[in-house]
């Protein structure tokens, strides 16, 4: 899985950081001491690194010892605290995450309106519809196989062998059938006719046909065998929000879950099963995809004041 693969990326790159700055300060690197890794953090939040960079640095760290037999000293108050205050000196500076704009249901709609009938058109068009139905990261509407699609009455099962929170079992993820322009299934089946695709990943990288010769019809596109990368998931979003008149430096890749699980929201569905579509184990972790709009829309104390 993509996702897992820039984990251990970061992973490497943290622990060579630590391992650097243990050989220049003559300290042990295994087992650490909870004072060196506190002061490693700070001297790293010292050289630019953003506050959620720092928070990786000490999972990797932890999992470093954990990895060696050895007691993890990275949820000592030294190294909370040092966390803490790198997070509010952070807040204060005012560093806090850029959340991509929610791509709802009204706005993918106009995202769609633009799109027109060609081969990357049928691509783009089923690749925003099963992203939204799903719910689905970057990575995962990267990874689907047309192997892993299994048809229902109702519709259309994913099984994607790896998610961001299930990395060690599958996860099942429905795709219903829809009675509008938003219906993923439909998508999904004039994308795979049009570009004769019967196994293997389901969204690719299509090229430009080469300038016909004189006399000869203009040839058809090229699609590719191997699966979208994960930046190309994002550009296409952006892309396409550009194309319908939004700016494209606020969507992103996530745009589509964040739209899926507001959408959610604003018609009523329980919390839970808002959870259960984005696969978040914890609620505090769901409430970062929700997008709210009118603050004073729904009250608790509407009527009362």
């Amino acid at each position: 899985m993509a996702t897992a693969a820039n984990t251990r990326s970061a992973y490497r790159a943290a622990v060579r950081a630590w391992c650097a700055w243990c050989q220049m300060h003559g300290r042990p690197a295994l087992p650490a001491e909870p004072a060196d890794i506190a002061a490693f953090l700070a001297g790293e939040r010292a050289r630019g690194l953003a506050a959620p960079t720092l928070v990786l640095r000490r999972a990797a760290l932890r999992y470093l010892h954990r990895a060696a037999g050895l007691a993890p000293p990275t949820d000592d108050p030294r190294v909370a605290e040092t966390l803490a205050g790198i997070r509010r000196s952070a807040a204060a500076a005012g560093e806090t995450p850029r959340k991509v704009a929610a791509a709802t249901d009204a706005i993918l709609r106009q995202l769609l309106a633009p799109i027109p009938d060609d081969l990357r058109g049928l691509r783009d068009r089923a690749l925003l519809l099963v992203g939204f139905a799903g719910a689905l990261r970057r990575a995962e509407i990267a990874a689907i196989q047309v192997e892993r699609l299994s048809p229902t009455e109702r519709g259309l099962v994913l099984e994607l062998p790896q998610t961001k929170g299930s990395q060690a079992a599958a996860v099942r993820i429905p795709l219903p059938y829809g009675t509008t322009e938003l219906c993923p299934v439909r998508a999904i089946g004039r994308w795979r006719a049009a570009a004769g695709i019967e196994g293997g990943p389901l969204f690719r990288r299509i090229w430009a046909p080469r300038p016909a010769r004189p006399g000869e019809p203009p040839p058809p596109p090229r699609i590719g065998t191997a699966p979208l990368s994960l930046q190309s998931v994002g550009d296409i979003v952006q892309a396409r929000a550009a194309a319908a008149g939004f700016d494209p430096r606020a969507f992103g890749g996530h745009s589509l879950k964040r739209g899926a699980l507001t959408t959610g929201m604003s018609r009523g569905a329980h919390p839970a099963q808002l959870k259960r579509l984005g696969r978040h184990k914890r609620f505090d972790t769901l409430g970062e995809y929700l997008e709210f709009g009118d603050l004073f829309e729904g009250h608790p104390l509407s009527g009362t004041l």
